[in-house]
C-alpha cells in the first residue's frame, strides 16, 4: 500500500514571487508530517506550473495510493465550484486506482478564519 500525498492547489500568477507563501506552506507541511508520511506538492490552476494533473501524476510516480487536494483559495468561488471538479475528474480518469480526495477551500475553515481574525487584530496594535 502506498502513502498518502497532499497537493496544495492554488490559482497561480504571472509573478513568480506570488508562489512564495505556498512554498512556505508546503515546506511547513513536510516538516509537520515527516517526509515518510507522503509527498506534499504544489499545483496551480493557471499561469504557473505544475498544473494539477501533472502534480497528481508525479505523486502517483512516487507511489502514493491516496492524494488529498487542498484548495488554498480563500473561498468557494467559480474556480473551485466549476473548474476544479472537471480537473479532478480528469485526474481520476487518468489514475483510476488512485483515491483522490478534495477538501473545501482553506478559507472556508473556521480555524483559518480565526487565525486570520487574530492576525487582523494584531495589525491594529
Amino acid at each position: 500500500m502506498g502513502s498518502h500525498g497532499i497537493v496544495l492547489f492554488a490559482h497561480g500568477a504571472r509573478d513568480a514571487r506570488w508562489a512564495e507563501p505556498f512554498e512556505r506552506l508546503s515546506a511547513r507541511l513536510v516538516a509537520l508530517r515527516g517526509a515518510s508520511a507522503g509527498p506534499v506538492s504544489l499545483a496551480f490552476l493557471e499561469l504557473m506550473t505544475p498544473d494539477l494533473p501533472t502534480a497528481v501524476a508525479a505523486q502517483v510516480a512516487n507511489g502514493v495510493s491516496v492524494v488529498t487536494v487542498v484548495p488554498v483559495f480563500f473561498g468557494q468561488g467559480g474556480h473551485i465550484r466549476r473548474d476544479l471538479p472537471v480537473i479532478l475528474d480528469e485526474c481520476r480518469a487518468a489514475h483510476p486506482s488512485l483515491d483522490i480526495r478534495c477538501s473545501t477551500a482553506v478559507g472556508e475553515d473556521d480555524d483559518v478564519i480565526e487565525a486570520i481574525a487574530a492576525y487582523c487584530l494584531r495589525q491594529a496594535f
